[in-house]
C-alpha cells in the first residue's frame, strides 16, 4: 500500500436487515486530504463514518486505515481517529475540565501533557471560562464545542466530523473553521459530512457525493456546493 494512502475501501456494503444503505463503494484518501461528504438524508454518510471508525461492521468489503483492517485490527484504528458524531459522546455528570482530563487518560497521553493540551482546546472551542461547569448544563452548541476539543485532544491522524456545524453559532462555526484549518495545515486528514451547503471551511480537496448508497461524484470542488450537488445527484 502507498506510503501516501490512509484510507483504503473496497467493495463496501452495508445492509440494515434487508435495507441496503451502503452499495459498493470504494474509496482512497490520501494522508492530509480534507473531504467534504456530501448527501441527502438517508444517503449513508453517516453509516459511512461509524464503519470508517469502527463503531459499526460493514455487511461486506474491505476497510484499511494506515494499514490496518477493520474489523480486526479496531484497536489500533481507533486510538488514530478523532470523532464527532451526532450525539456529544461526552459525560454529562462531569464538568468539561473533567471531560477532557478523563478522554486524556483513556488517549494515554502524559500526564504533564494533559493540562496543557486541555487548557489550549479549552481556550481555542471558547469553552475557558466554563471550563468547571457540569456538562449537563451546557446548551447544544456549548456540548458540540466540547466535542470538537475532545476529538482533536489527542492529535489524531484521522478527523471524522459528522454534521459539525450542527448547533453552532456564526461564531462557533468560524471557530470550527479556523480549528479544522489548522489541523488541516499540521497534516491531519478530515472527512467531514455536512447538508449545509450554503457553508464550507476554506480549502477543500475533495467533495464525495452520496445518494442511495452509491457514491454518484468524487472529484474537486468548483464553484458553490449546491450546483455541484444538484448536477451530482440530478442522474442518480
Amino acid at each position: 500500500m502507498s506510503g501516501r494512502r490512509l484510507i483504503e475501501v473496497q467493495r463496501l456494503s452495508k445492509n440494515f436487515g434487508w435495507l441496503p444503505v451502503l452499495r459498493g463503494l470504494d474509496l482512497l484518501v490520501q494522508r492530509g486530504e480534507f473531504v467534504l461528504l456530501l448527501g441527502a438524508n438517508g444517503s449513508g454518510k453517516s453509516t459511512l463514518l461509524r464503519l470508517l471508525c469502527g463503531l459499526s461492521r460493514a455487511t461486506s468489503g474491505v476497510i484499511r486505515i494506515g494499514g490496518w483492517s477493520l474489523p480486526e485490527e479496531a484497536q489500533a484504528v481507533r486510538a488514530q481517529i478523532g470523532l464527532l458524531a451526532h450525539r456529544p459522546l461526552l459525560y454529562e455528570n462531569l464538568t468539561a475540565r473533567e471531560n477532557l482530563d478523563f478522554f486524556a487518560a483513556l488517549y494515554d497521553i502524559a500526564a504533564a501533557e494533559r493540562a496543557r493540551r486541555r487548557d489550549n482546546l479549552l481556550q481555542q472551542v471558547g469553552l475557558a471560562d466554563r471550563a468547571d461547569g457540569l456538562v449537563r448544563g451546557f446548551s447544544r452548541g456549548m456540548q458540540q464545542r466540547l466535542s470538537l476539543a475532545r476529538a482533536l485532544l489527542h492529535q489524531p491522524d484521522l478527523l471524522l466530523l459528522d454534521e459539525p456545524y450542527t448547533g453552532l453559532d456564526n461564531a462557533g462555526c468560524a471557530m470550527l473553521d479556523e480549528l479544522l484549518t489548522a489541523a488541516s495545515n499540521s497534516g491531519c486528514t478530515i472527512i467531514m459530512s455536512t447538508h449545509q451547503l450554503e457553508r464550507k471551511p476554506a480549502h477543500i480537496d475533495r467533495a464525495l457525493v452520496l445518494a442511495d448508497g452509491s457514491m454518484v461524484y468524487d472529484g474537486q470542488v468548483n464553484g458553490d456546493l449546491a450546483a455541484l450537488f444538484r448536477q451530482a445527484t440530478a442522474s442518480a
